[in-house]
């Protein structure tokens, strides 16, 4: 198939097209910058253009698609958007246009049966008191990212309800490991802030609470794999939505055991006082798993941390403590 991946330059757009070029489909990078086009994946063709400018947008894509790859496109796996929880509650509306309207604007420059499968998010939920989370569990967003998040998935919903087009979304959990040894270039999330103690980049990981608060974590190429078994999936013409994730909870003292043993090194940590998080939030994939063959391979935590640290390593100048490539979004 000819698709599109937006935010393709990300951390995982990396991966997810990296991925469809191996299943044998042709690809198109979407990214907002010019010289992001060079930390596109072997093979995939860049376009140049922003979500919220809706007429460069369709021309970029269009053109792309017909003279690159002979014909219009026959899906999109779209990961392009805002995704920093604290930041979205300082700018909500910047949020809200980026992934509300931003998704917009891509539905409607696809052709009418483009199958489309959208990079969604585990916060849509909440904070669940029954666990592992089903996609049976009601959204009850709690921050403008997850409130957004789940606006895009509603707008896609009547999409497909409106059009021929089928969509498969994908809620994400907590996504670390590496492809092709590029890191995470978010350096607010766990795992990345433990290596950046264990690189000597920070003095100590501050830990809120008692670190026994669980979450769980996938491997970046496992969840690329799951991106190509959706688009096949989306072919259908119906709408199903999935949770994404190892089920395998490890608490944050779990993940900065692991990274000292990995490592090799100390990770020195400072308690905090206790946030208002909940003690427990680990996904029930049993669906994506039964229905569409989905199995994680790499996301046990021990490969994940090993893979993020030999990313670290052969990160941009050598080094273990030099920063990694930057996305285009926040994915």
């Amino acid at each position: 198939m000819r698709v599109l991946v937006t935010g393709a330059a990300g951390y995982i757009g990396y991966a997810v097209g990296r991925r469809l070029v191996d299943a044998g489909h042709d690809v198109i990078g979407l990214v907002r910058r010019p010289a992001q086009a060079r930390q596109l994946p072997h093979d995939v063709v860049p376009a140049v253009a922003d979500l919220l400018d809706f007429g460069n947008l369709r021309a970029a894509v269009t053109i792309v698609a017909h003279h690159e790859l002979g014909g219009p496109l026959d899906g999109v796996c779209h990961l392009a958007g805002l995704a920093r929880v604290r930041q979205s509650f300082a700018e909500p509306l910047s949020y809200f246009a980026a992934n509300v309207h931003g998704t917009v604007n891509l539905l409607r420059c696809l052709p009418v049966a483009a199958r489309v499968v959208f990079g969604s998010t585990g916060a849509v939920y909440g904070a669940p008191d029954v666990q592992p989370i089903t996609e049976a569990q009601p959204p009850a967003p709690t921050s403008p990212y997850a409130a957004s998040k789940l606006a895009a998935e509603e707008a896609l919903r009547y999409h497909v309800r409106a059009t021929p087009a089928g969509a498969v979304v994908l809620r994400t959990f907590n996504v670390a490991g590496s492809v092709d040894r590029r890191p995470d270039p978010d350096r607010t999330r766990l795992v990345g802030r433990a290596l950046d103690v264990a690189a000597g980049r920070l003095s100590h990981l501050t830990i809120n609470g008692d670190g026994t608060a669980v979450r769980e974590f996938v491997h970046v190429d496992d969840l690329a794999d799951a991106y190509v078994l959706a688009l096949d999936a989306a072919g259908d013409g119906a709408h199903r939505v999935f949770n994404v994730g190892s089920g395998m909870g490890a608490s944050v003292r779990d993940v900065v055991a692991m990274v000292a043993e990995v490592t090799g090194r100390p990770v020195p940590t400072v308690s905090a006082p206790p946030t208002p998080e909940p003690p427990v939030l680990v996904a029930d994939s049993s669906a994506i798993r039964d229905t569409l063959g989905w199995t994680p391979k790499r996301s046990d935590l021990r490969q994940i941390i090993a893979d993020a640290w030999a990313a670290r390593q052969q990160s941009a100048g050598g080094g273990p403590d030099s920063p990694g490539p930057v996305p285009d979004v926040d994915t």
